[in-house]
């Protein structure tokens, strides 16, 4: 997968997103039961809980990271054992999760409850993972009110129709109202240029020359920085290689490009306008607008970077960078925070990051072999798919973390405020944000009975989380979010696939390791090709193109169709 762990945003990015930080782990849910319950931690039950709330413990591995992981000692992990019965024993990936999975894979003891992503086809091979078809129709009622048709889509493959993972990764309805990835610009630069149109990779290298010409160092002397880039292990993806495809036409499916109409596929980089991409990137490296320790800087310093405000531009997306920016605004340096623009190579391409998927089933959470009590694992999952259990998940506790006046539920601006400011410490107290892809739910833009948003994504809530700065930046290109500067979703055709790096791979397949090798390859020559002498680009890039070649990238590619392929069959037969 590539840009799932962006966006994770968009839409990760994805969707990806978040994931693997802040918010990664933060639970929604269905349709049965009322607020009412939530408001202290009552001792009201839903029907998917039934009448048995004893205590149980269950080992849960998540693939992703959880650094605000309290144990469920948080107040929303409390409430959840309280209404449960239920504590998890959690361990969560450090360092390679692949790794980890194939450790459990092949170790013959499994966790009660797993969520290893796009690696559950190493745990199903290994025969670790329950078909949770029959335990869905007899004890979760809100999973299946929730899913509803897209329930089918939980499916493992077309060849093999158990349900191995319910999908929590994404939810049931999604709108999306933000935008955190496209291309950053803090908004100092923008006001100084005028608020001029940012449409594309010229208009955006304009502002930050502009600036940087007139700002070469800060108030300290030191030298401000154009653009900077991360490309520390995996998150070369986010702002090294995806966007290559996010600024000429081409969604997000992972490192391959597929036509929305025949499903034909290529590896991304193959495409012949992505080669003028990169070769802006080598421009802009070659008149110094570029970060020369882009490519050597780790994760930790590319944020403490950020962090002084001496970063003009980024192309990232905010769960990556938000620490940093969240530093500078408790600094009250709200004029050295990013806005986020739909820049692409040229005006005739529309920027992809919101390239409608439908709903995009494939990542979630099984129940294994070993499980003690299968019954109270998919109760305990089938609550969090509860009204009540979206509720406690996202907004917290009535009374302590939202209010309900005149029939809607409001938050309190010490609390809003917290979220934004002091986000670590809010999540690991609280626990809102921090339970989400445990459990099945809708998304952003859907509404319960009560006329109230399942989440606290919505316009008004995102407008009110505005700082002043970020309001005359938006009111000067007369929008009221970053998202408005976007494509509409109903500008594309919806992929029936969903995404490429959501189809479960067979542990059987030879794509594993010729995408292994791809990487390699790509990791080592994008660099190369960026920081090379803008009289080299063109050879440096031939030869990239030829190494791909000799490793196998066209078997990859006819594979990789072959599994879109029956990705389609199985969501629409």
């Amino acid at each position: 997968m590539a840009s799932n762990r962006k966006r994770k945003t968009t839409a990760s990015v994805l969707l990806l997103v978040s994931a693997l930080f802040v918010g990664m782990l933060a639970g929604c849910g269905g349709n049965n039961g009322s607020d009412a319950d939530v408001k202290t931690g009552g001792s009201g039950k839903e029907a998917a809980t039934g009448s048995d709330n004893s205590p149980i413990t269950f080992s849960f591995f998540s693939a992703d990271p959880s650094p605000n992981w309290t144990g469920m000692k948080d107040e929303i992990g409390k409430v959840l054992t309280e209404k449960t019965g239920v504590t998890l024993d959690a361990e969560f990936a450090v360092g390679d999760p692949q790794q980890k999975v194939a450790l459990i894979a092949s170790s013959g003891q499994y966790p009660d409850l797993i969520s290893a992503k796009n690696d559950i086809s190493k745990l199903v091979d290994a025969g670790a993972m329950l078909d949770l078809t029959d335990l869905i129709d007899k004890y979760a009622p809100n999973i299946k009110k929730v899913l509803g048709d897209s329930l089918k889509r939980a499916r493992y493959s077309d060849e093999d129709h158990a349900i191995y993972a319910i999908p929590t990764y994404a939810g049931v309805g999604q709108q999306y109202f933000q935008a955190g990835g496209g291309f950053e610009l803090q908004h100092r630069a923008v006001a100084e240029a005028g608020y001029p149109e940012i449409r594309t990779v010229q208009d955006y290298e304009n502002v930050i020359k502009s600036y940087i010409e007139k700002h070469p160092t800060d108030e300290n002397g030191n030298k401000n920085i154009g653009l900077t880039l991360n490309a520390d292990d995996w998150y070369m993806y986010i702002t090294v290689t995806n966007p290559a495809f996010y600024t000429t036409g081409s969604p997000d499916d992972g490192e391959y490009a597929i036509d929305v109409d025949t499903q034909k596929v290529t590896y991304h980089f193959r495409r012949p306008v992505e080669k003028e991409y990169f070769r802006w990137l080598n421009h802009m490296n070659d008149i110094g607008l570029l970060d020369p320790e882009s490519f050597v800087q780790k994760y930790d310093q590319y944020k403490a970077k950020i962090a002084t405000g001496r970063v003009i531009g980024l192309i990232d997306q905010d769960w990556a960078y938000g620490d940093a920016e969240k530093a500078l605004k408790a600094a009250g340096k709200f004029d050295q925070g990013y806005g986020h623009y739909p820049v692409t190579l040229t005006k005739e391409y529309k920027e992809t990051s919101f390239w409608p998927t439908g709903y995009m089933a494939g990542y979630g959470i099984g129940i294994s072999k070993d499980c003690k009590d299968p019954v109270r694992a998919i109760k305990f999952l089938d609550y969090l798919a509860s009204d009540e259990g979206q509720v406690l998940l996202n907004w917290g506790i009535e009374g302590k973390h939202y209010n309900v006046e005149n029939g809607k539920r409001v938050i309190p601006k010490e609390i809003s405020d917290r979220k934004v400011n002091d986000a670590t410490n809010f999540t690991k107290e609280t626990g809102i944000g921090l339970y989400n892809t445990l459990g099945v739910h809708y998304g952003d833009g859907v509404k319960d009975s009560t006329g109230n948003y399942y989440t606290t994504n919505f316009p008004e809530q995102i407008q009110t989380s505005y700082n002043e700065v970020e309001k005359k930046t938006l009111a000067a290109y007369n929008v009221k979010s970053w998202r408005d500067l976007f494509p509409k979703e109903d500008e594309f055709k919806v992929k029936p696939w969903g995404a490429a790096w959501n189809i479960n791979i067979p542990g059987d397949s030879e794509i594993v390791v010729l995408d292994n090798k791809l990487k390699d390859i790509t990791w080592k020559r994008i660099p190369e090709a960026i920081l090379a002498k803008p009289a080299d680009f063109d050879k440096v890039w031939d030869a990239y193109m030829k190494d791909i070649e000799k490793a196998g990238v066209e078997k990859a590619e006819t594979l990789r169709e072959e599994l879109v392929k029956k990705r389609v069959k199985l969501w629409n037969e």
